[in-house]
């Protein structure tokens, strides 16, 4: 009754990152837990780092180590709690590793790559984190890897970030909100700042996607389409692997 009672006061054009916000702050305050995914989150961290000396077998290996890189980082973005709560990780990594990118920008943001001393890495989910390290370590500039302030759903916070050892390959910031995705106007002033001065920003995963993608910058999004609402905008089937750059400043 209360996730009804919250639809019917938001606007008809809220995004399900803001719809969300006001759910899940709801679910906290009803049930007294502040972080109810903290278990699943944990599992998923560990399910991804039992994987990573395989991961690391294939980068190893690889002919085009970015390539497959930003590969396995979206295959990490199967780890959502939302649209996607069932999956088998493997399969998903070594369908992602074949899969043709439905929207291919990856040429462009190998070239952004070579002209940038550093850049934003928005997170998304625990687990997922794991699968980011691995890009962060194939990556030259330094990478400043932004999570929530606080638990919202599976989403990523500093505390999902050191245990995937994130900590260890980037500078672990928080956004300064418990939104999923990033709703800049809501986030704290020292990331709004970060944000406008970003030579570069990897955006992960589809919160990000609907809260950034008509936002102006150097912004390039990895996802996969999980949703067919995300697919008919992205142009996309729901199933894709995407690597799109984002709306160009000017």
């Amino acid at each position: 009754m209360e996730a009804l009672r919250i639809l019917q006061s938001l606007p008809e054009n809220s995004t399900p990152p803001e719809i969300s916000r006001h759910v899940h702050r709801a679910v906290r305050e009803i049930t007294g837990n502040p972080d109810p995914y903290l278990q699943a989150k944990a599992e998923s961290t560990q399910k991804a780092l039992a994987l990573l000396p395989r991961l690391r077998a294939i980068l190893a290996e690889a002919d085009d180590p970015l390539e497959t890189a930003v590969r396995l980082s979206i295959a990490g973005n199967i780890m959502d709690f939302g649209p996607n709560p069932q999956f088998d990780l493997w399969e998903v990594v070594e369908r992602i590793l074949e899969q043709p990118l439905a929207i291919n920008d990856l040429e462009a943001l190998r070239k952004r790559l070579l002209n940038v001393q550093w850049l934003l890495y928005l997170a998304d989910n625990a687990g997922e984190t794991v699968f980011d390290r691995l890009l962060i370590e194939t990556l030259k500039p330094k990478v400043v890897y932004v999570v929530k302030s606080g638990p919202v759903l599976n989403d990523a916070t500093y505390e999902d970030a050191v245990a995937a050892g994130i900590d260890q390959v980037a500078e672990v910031v928080d956004n300064g909100t418990q939104i999923t995705g990033t709703i800049i106007d809501l986030c704290s002033p020292e990331f709004q700042a970060r944000f406008r001065q970003a030579e570069l920003i990897i955006s992960k995963g589809m919160g990000n996607y609907e809260t950034l993608s008509t936002v102006k910058g150097p912004i390039f999004h990895l996802m996969q389409v999980k949703c067919p609402v995300i697919g008919l905008d992205v142009g996309a089937p729901q199933g894709s692997v995407v690597v799109k750059q984002g709306l160009i400043a000017g």
